[in-house]
């Protein structure tokens, strides 16, 4: 059974499951699977769909009608709707047929004028809207129902006279029915500014605040933003592009009539919801809708051929936009769900036995209580010190988890300021031979603090995996470094799957979501060097300048990457069977090395690692606070020599000045310990320690 489930949870895509259901694209899977349906059942039932000269006629239909859906989308998107889209197309088509028919205007004139009153009725909409906060169905129920009034009035009046001229501009012509490279020019305008668009709303500012009103109006407004004017906005947006389309409807026909734009709203509507666009804002985008777009322009051109129209067709609309809004509420519901189920993916891991710990037997890391007389600094004035550092100067630098770098000052550490302030929470730190204190920070990259406070960021992203799903190329949980002789820094982070205070999760999972990084200063490159690592954590130059040891936590094992040299790109296990979840390693005075083990393992936790199922059910119907757990009651400091030997062992049984131990800094005799979750820095006299020794002397040589 142990090896059917080890095979099941190895290559069982739930992880990839999971993945796909974070990504904001798997919204589209309805829209795009009717896509591919629609096209294929009318393909199949008419060969000649999609000939050469009915895809031309079609794409001068879908680029109008793709402007109308794309401006349906902007407003839906921020959380209203615009029932008056297709009253201002009839406007926006008899405007321009107006103002070239009659008039003689210009085709510059003309395209201004019927962009500018397609404007006006969005400005209508938006201030009634926006700023006197009226329902938007009723307000743009009653601009449809008034706009429509108005071109009605006005076919009355210029009908006859537009139908009987014809201007003659060859420029009104092209924009009509003119072809580029085959492509009609209707079709190419439509592509640049749906392009421009999907921009506006994924990287430009203004699209950002859309889809934050969008999302929650009320957290919009308490986080600064210009709520009026961004509803305001997305009206008058709506009707520019509704009006353009009207434009390219009027140069391509060049009639109007009273059904002009009628149930042209319920199309819209339909195609954005259907391509996946919320009702409830918040969630959407200009692809879907185009692809909902090319859905229902399809849907009503198969109906005219097959002789469907009219109230017919309409009734088909609505019963398919209720058929959308439903399999879209249950789709958006049950995908969370799904998500939920599935995200959370442990991978079967089978730990060695545990390493004997007994007291007594004579075991390298036999227990003892060699920490209970650790001195203390800065009890109750720190909080989550997670690692420490000297600078030549002999000061003590620790992390706080308010974001804070602070410095305890020589010689007796009683006083204490705060360096700099990044944000975040500050982890591993490591001094370069200029003396800037580079600092991973969790869940913002890596970034140095110059000798006069300055704070500059290095890197917050590395090369993309090509086949990864979700996007890693940010760095999620930067943890620990160091710094190579020709200054290149080599750093850990943890997980790209899980943020850093869901360490639990990822420790659920024991899976390897975690690499290794390597930024340039030369160059300012950063590239990952070494990928699924489980939990990797501590690293520490060697001393031959070519390669490093690095920790994997939840792996309970250590290693050496080496990364110059005739060995580059070898990396072997050193230390492959630890009493413990390792963390950050340093250099000690004797050339050997510090680790610190955050937690130690259990039987029954070693167990539940070869038994990913029951890990799995657990998360989804445990309380976490009830999750196994490693044990972090118990500190524990190793030493050990470069071929993996362990030398020392340092224990705090009693867990009353060390519960947790995340790292240790060797510092002039004294061993200095860090914690994530403690209060205070531990100090401790090593009796054999060389008393001189430094590790700014060791990295980087003395002060010239």
């Amino acid at each position: 059974m142990e090896a059917i489930e080890r095979l099941y949870f190895r290559y069982f895509p739930e992880k990839l499951l999971g993945e796909v259901l974070t990504k904001r694209w798997s919204d589209n899977a309805v829209p795009v699977f009717a896509t591919i349906l629609t096209i294929s059942f009318f393909l199949l039932q008419n060969p000649n769909f999609f000939t050469l000269s009915s895809l031309t006629e079609t794409s001068r239909q879908l680029s109008e009608f793709s402007l109308i859906v794309v401006a349906m989308g902007i407003v839906l998107l921020a959380g209203g709707l615009d029932l008056s889209v297709g009253s201002v197309f009839a406007l926006a088509n008899i405007t321009a047929l107006i103002c070239i028919h009659i008039l003689g205007w210009p085709v510059w004139a003309t395209v201004a004028t019927t962009l500018a009153v397609g404007g006006l009725c969005g400005a209508v909409n938006g201030f009634l809207i926006g700023y006197l906060r009226i329902r938007a169905f009723l307000t743009t129920l009653v601009t449809l129902i008034i706009i429509r009034s108005i071109v009605d009035i006005i076919l009355l009046r210029y009908a006859v006279e537009i139908s009987a001229v014809f201007p003659e501009s060859d420029l009104w012509f092209f924009i009509g029915d003119g072809l580029v490279f085959g492509i009609p020019f209707s079709f190419l305008v439509a592509i640049v500014v749906i392009a421009l668009w999907h921009v506006i709303l994924t990287r430009a500012r203004a699209g950002w605040h859309i889809n934050a009103v969008g999302g929650s109006r009320r957290s919009a407004y308490n986080a600064g933003l210009k709520v009026k004017f961004t509803v305001f906005t997305t009206y008058v947006w709506s009707s520019l592009l509704t009006a353009l389309a009207g434009v390219f409807f009027a140069a391509r026909l060049g009639s109007a009539g009273s059904d002009t734009g009628a149930g042209l709203e319920i199309a819209a509507l339909t195609a954005a919801v259907l391509g996946g666009n919320s009702l409830g804002g918040g969630r959407g985008s200009v692809i879907k809708s185009v692809l909902g777009a090319i859905v229902v322009l399809i849907l009503t051109d198969s109906m005219v051929r097959v002789g469907i129209s009219g109230g017919i067709s309409s009734m088909i609309l609505g019963i398919v936009l209720l058929a959308v809004v439903a399999i879209d509420v249950r789709w958006l519901k049950n995908r969370h769900k799904l998500l939920n189920k599935v995200y959370v993916s442990p991978a079967y891991f089978r730990l060695s036995e545990l390493p004997e710990t007994g007291a007594g037997s004579g075991s390298p890391y036999a227990i003892n209580d060699r920490l209970k007389d650790v001195s203390l600094i800065g009890q109750g004035e720190i909080e989550g010190p997670e690692d420490v550092i000297f600078d030549r100067n002999d000061n003590l630098y620790c992390p706080n988890r308010h974001g804070d770098i602070v410095r305890f000052l020589a010689p007796n550490y009683k006083q204490w300021e705060i360096f700099a302030h990044i944000g975040g929470h500050p982890l591993g730190m490591a001094f370069d031979a200029a003396e800037n204190l580079n600092v991973c920070i969790g869940g913002m990259g890596l970034y140095q603090v110059s000798p006069d406070h300055t704070v500059r960021k290095l890197t917050d992203e590395t090369n993309r995996t090509l086949l990864s799903v979700i996007d890693d190329s940010r760095l999620k949980l930067a943890d620990d470094l160091d710094i190579a002789p020709d200054g290149r820094i080599f750093f850990s982070e943890a997980t790209i799957r899980y943020d850093m205070h869901d360490w639990a999760t990822d420790a659920l999972e024991s899976r390897g979501n975690g690499r290794l990084i390597c930024f340039d200063p030369r160059d300012r490159s950063t590239k990952t060097i070494l990928r699924n690592l489980q939990f990797p954590n501590g690293v520490c130059m060697a001393g031959d300048g070519q390669s490093f040891f690095f920790a994997e936590t939840w792996g309970c094992r250590i290693s050496r990457y080496w990364f110059d040299g005739p060995r580059k790109g070898a990396c072997e296990v050193t230390i492959p069977n630890l009493p413990g979840y390792p963390d950050n390693i340093n250099r000690a005075s004797d050339s050997c090395f510090w680790v610190a083990l955050v937690g130690m393992r259990s039987p029954a936790l070693d167990l539940a690692m070869r038994m990913p199922s029951l890990r799995k059910r657990m998360a989804k119907r445990v309380a976490r606070d009830q999750w196994l757990f490693p044990n972090i009651n118990t500190g524990c400091v190793l030493k050990f020599r470069p071929n993996g030997e362990i030398v020392e062992s340092y224990w705090d049984l009693g867990g009353k000045n060390h519960p947790m131990v995340t790292s240790m800094r060797e510092h002039k005799g004294h061993l200095y310990l860090g914690g994530l979750y403690n209060d205070r820095i531990g100090r401790l006299r090593l009796p054999d320690a060389d008393p001189n020794w430094t590790s700014q002397v060791a990295y980087w040589g003395a002060n010239k």
